[in-house]
C-alpha cells in the first residue's frame, strides 16, 4: 500500500508540471504578453537581410561602385573634344597707350593739315614741301580703334581641345577606371558575404546558448522532481534525511550552471540584436532552430579550385593586377609625345559707350596643332617605371597569398565539417545511451538497488551528452557558414535550418523531456 501510495503520489507530481507547460502553450509567450506584443520574432533569413539593407561597411561599399562608375565618365570624357565658351567685358580705367587724346596722337612738327582757304600757289608749294608727312597723318586712325588702351571691350570666344594621340595613355586610364570598378563591386560582394558570415554566426551561437540553457533547465527540473520523491520518501519512512540533503545539493549545484547558460544566451541575443541593429531592449524570439537532420552539402559537385578562383576577393585583387598593369603602360606612354589639337574662334568689340553693343564686332578665328615630347627629366621617368613595375610585382604576388589563404580557409572549415559531422552521429548515440543509462539507475534506486549518488552521475552524464550534442550540431553548422564562406557563395538558409512556428517551444529532438523520468 505505501508502494502504490509513492507512486501515485510520484505520478501526480509529474504531471503537475506537463499540464502546466500545456496550458502555457496555449497562452501567447511570456515576453509578447509582457511587452504588449513587441516582440520580434526574427528567422535567419530575416536576421540576414536586415542585417545587409541596414549595414554601414555595405553602404560604404555600395558608394565605392558608385564613386567608381562616376570616375569611368570621367576617364571616358577625354577621348572627346573638350568645348568651352566664353563671354566677358572689360572696362580700362588706366593705360598705359593713352596720351591724353583719342588714339595715336601725332606731332604738330609731323602734322600733314593743308589749309584749303589759301590761294592756289600757296596750296601747290605746301604739298610740295609736305609731301613726306602725309603718310603720317592718318596714323592716328588707324590705331585709333585697336584694343590697345580702349576704355570699352567685348569679347566672346568658342574654344575647342582635341587629344589626337597621347601615346596610349588616355586609353590605360579608362581601362583603370573600369578595372576599379569592377574591383569596388567585388568588394561589395565580398563585404555582403562577410556580413552574411558575421550574422549567421551569430544566429547559430544565439541558437546553440538557447539550446543550452534549455538543457540546463531540464537537468535543473529533473533534479527538483528527484527531490520532491525523496523528501515524500522521508516522510514515508523509506528514506533517510542524508539522502534527501544529497538530492538538494545536486539540485544546488546545477543553478549555477542554468544561470551560466541564462547569460550566455543572453549575450548571444544582444550580439545578434548589434549585428541586426535591433534595440538592445526590444525582445527577440528566434524563430529559426537547428535540426539534427543534416542538410546536404551546398557546395557538392563544384570543383573547389574552380570556385575559389571565382571569389569575388581573388577577382578584386586580380583586377588591381590589371590596374598595375595599366600603370606601367601610363609611365611608359609618358616617353612618347602627345599630340593635340586645338581651335579658338572669338568676336570683339570696342564700343564707346558701355552698352553700345551695336558696334562692329571683329573675327578672332585661330588653329592650332601642338605636338610636345619630353627630352630630358633628370631620368624620373625611367624611376617612375621602376617603381610601377615593382607595384605590378607585388599586387602579382599579393593573389598568390590570396589564392593560398582562401585554400587554406576552404579545408579548415571543409575538415571541421566533416568532425562536426562524425561527431553528431556519435553524439546522437551517446545521448540515447546516457538517456537509458539514467533510466534505469532511476529505476534500480526506486528498486533499492542503486544509490543517489549513481543517479546523480548518470543526470550529470546525460547532461552533459546533451550538452555536446548541442555543440555538434552548432559547429556542423558554423562549419557550414564558413565553408561557404570561404567559396565565395551565398548561403541557402532553407536548405540548412528549419523554421519553427514562433508559438511553439523550440527544443532540440530528445533534449527535453526525456521519457518522463524525474
Amino acid at each position: 500500500m505505501i508502494r502504490q501510495l509513492e507512486a501515485a503520489v510520484l505520478a501526480l507530481l509529474l504531471l503537475i508540471p506537463a499540464n502546466l507547460a500545456g496550458q502555457e502553450a496555449d497562452l501567447p509567450p511570456q515576453s509578447t504578453r509582457a511587452t504588449g506584443g513587441d516582440t520580434v520574432d526574427i528567422s535567419l533569413d530575416a536576421a540576414v537581410n536586415r542585417a545587409l539593407g541596414q549595414s554601414q561597411e555595405i553602404q560604404l561599399a555600395r558608394s565605392a561602385v558608385a564613386l567608381s562608375e562616376s570616375q569611368i565618365g570621367a576617364a571616358r570624357s577625354r577621348l572627346f573634344p573638350q568645348i568651352n565658351a566664353n563671354f566677358g567685358y572689360t572696362k580700362t580705367l588706366a593705360s598705359s597707350f593713352d596720351t591724353g587724346g583719342v588714339g595715336f596722337e601725332v606731332p604738330d612738327s609731323l602734322r600733314f593739315e593743308p589749309d584749303p582757304t589759301q590761294p592756289l600757289e600757296e596750296r601747290v608749294r605746301y604739298l610740295e614741301d609736305n609731301a613726306g608727312l602725309a603718310g603720317l597723318a592718318g596714323i592716328g586712325g588707324l590705331f585709333g580703334d585697336l584694343p590697345f588702351g580702349q576704355e570699352n571691350a567685348y569679347s566672346a570666344t568658342l574654344s575647342g581641345d582635341q587629344t589626337i594621340w597621347s601615346g596610349g595613355r588616355t586609353n590605360a586610364a579608362l581601362r583603370i577606371a573600369r578595372d576599379a570598378a569592377a574591383a569596388a563591386e567585388f568588394g561589395l560582394a565580398e563585404e555582403t558575404a562577410e556580413i552574411e558570415l558575421q550574422v549567421r554566426t551569430a544566429y547559430y551561437q544565439a541558437l546553440l546558448a538557447r539550446e543550452l540553457e534549455t538543457i540546463s533547465e531540464a537537468a535543473v527540473e529533473q533534479a527538483q522532481a528527484f527531490l520532491a520523491q525523496e523528501q515524500l520518501r522521508l516522510r514515508a519512512g523509506r528514506a533517510s534525511e542524508l539522502e534527501v540533503l544529497r538530492a538538494d545539493v545536486s539540485l544546488e549545484n546545477l543553478r549555477p550552471q542554468l544561470v551560466q547558460a541564462r547569460n550566455a544566451s543572453e549575450l548571444a541575443l544582444l550580439n545578434l540584436k548589434r549585428l541586426t541593429d535591433i534595440p538592445a531592449s526590444q525582445p527577440v524570439r528566434l524563430t529559426t532552430t537547428l535540426t539534427e537532420n543534416l542538410p546536404a552539402d551546398l557546395a557538392a559537385g563544384a570543383e573547389p579550385s574552380v570556385v575559389i578562383a571565382q571569389r569575388a576577393a581573388i577577382q578584386a585583387a586580380e583586377r588591381q593586377v590589371a590596374i598595375r598593369e595599366q600603370q606601367v603602360n601610363i609611365v611608359r606612354g609618358s616617353y612618347l609625345p602627345n599630340v593635340s589639337f586645338r581651335m579658338n574662334y572669338g568676336k570683339q568689340a570696342f564700343p564707346g559707350q558701355i552698352f553700345d553693343l551695336s558696334t562692329e564686332w571683329r573675327t578672332d578665328w585661330t588653329a592650332t596643332l601642338n605636338v610636345s615630347m619630353p627630352i630630358f627629366t633628370g631620368w624620373r621617368k625611367d624611376a617612375e617605371v621602376a617603381e610601377a613595375r615593382v607595384q605590378l610585382e607585388q599586387a602579382r604576388l599579393q593573389v598568390g597569398q590570396l589564392r593560398e589563404s582562401v585554400q587554406l580557409q576552404y579545408e579548415q572549415a571543409r575538415g571541421e565539417k566533416e568532425r562536426a559531422q562524425t561527431a553528431i552521429a556519435a553524439r546522437q548515440r551517446t545521448v540515447e545511451q546516457a538517456q537509458r543509462v539514467y533510466d534505469l539507475t532511476v529505476l534500480r534506486y526506486d528498486q533499492g538497488l542503486a544509490t543517489q549518488l549513481e543517479v546523480s552521475e548518470a543526470r550529470l552524464s546525460l547532461l552533459q551528452s546533451r550538452t555536446n550534442l548541442a555543440q555538434a550540431v552548432s559547429d556542423f553548422y558554423l562549419a557550414d557558414a564558413g565553408l561557404v564562406r570561404a567559396l565565395g557563395q551565398t548561403g541557402t538558409s532553407a536548405a540548412i535550418v528549419q523554421t519553427a512556428p514562433a508559438t511553439e517551444a523550440v527544443v532540440p529532438a530528445g533534449q527535453a523531456g526525456g521519457n518522463g523520468a524525474p
